[in-house]
């Protein structure tokens, strides 16, 4: 009986990866994640204020991190490496302009978000399982831009966590940053991160 269930998990896991989508470039992965049918990208508009999720790869992470010169132990290195946590990426905007943007006017405003968007996003956004386990970010970058983006971006890091891959969806949540949104609250399967798509180095 033990012997069965093993060939079962030795097959599942063969049939996954031999279903994962490979691409010749990060543009045409990029290309296929911004495609909401694909199931990367999460989008949604409340109170005029536009929230999307974009769920990133391993490999586009390894991509950005390679030099020019590409071998397969470097490439293996950095999957390792990055495959150890879960990239996504949350665009807010109001107006087509960036968050910021949007209370340039009201100095008292315009610093208490910078700060928040600096120092206290983990206090803000929240990830966790179907059975209400909370998942710790471990990190979060959020580059300035200085009102030469159409959108706030920010990247959230989590560790790949057994109790996510466990599940079948986790739920991203985003408290209300002064635009009257309230909880902003996207479902995402789990399999995009089981059966993620990859880059042929």
């Amino acid at each position: 009986m033990f012997k069965v269930k093993v060939f079962i998990v030795i097959l599942t896991l063969f049939f996954i990866a031999c279903n994962k989508k490979s691409f010749e470039s990060s543009e045409e992965l990029l290309e296929y994640l911004q495609q909401p049918e694909n199931g990367y990208l999460y989008s949604k508009t409340i109170n005029d204020v536009d929230f999307s999720i974009l769920y990133k790869p391993t490999d586009l992470l390894v991509d950005q991190t390679l030099s020019r010169v590409v071998t397969k132990s470097k490439v293996d290195s950095l999957r390792t490496k990055y495959n150890e946590y879960l990239y996504f990426s949350l665009s807010m905007s109001k107006n087509n302009q960036e968050l910021l943007s949007n209370v340039v006017g009201n100095k008292q405003r315009f610093g208490a978000m910078v700060n928040e968007l600096a120092f206290g996003m983990e206090q803000k956004v929240h990830l966790y399982t179907k059975q209400k386990d909370t998942i710790a970010m471990a990190d979060y970058i959020y580059p300035r831009v200085y009102g030469m983006s159409g959108a706030t971006t920010i990247l959230f890091v989590y560790p790949r966590d057994e109790r996510l891959t466990n599940t079948e969806v986790m739920t991203l949540t985003i408290e209300d940053l002064g635009f009257y949104t309230g909880e902003v609250k996207f479902k995402i399967p789990t399999k995009i991160i089981n059966n993620e798509p990859g880059i042929k180095f």
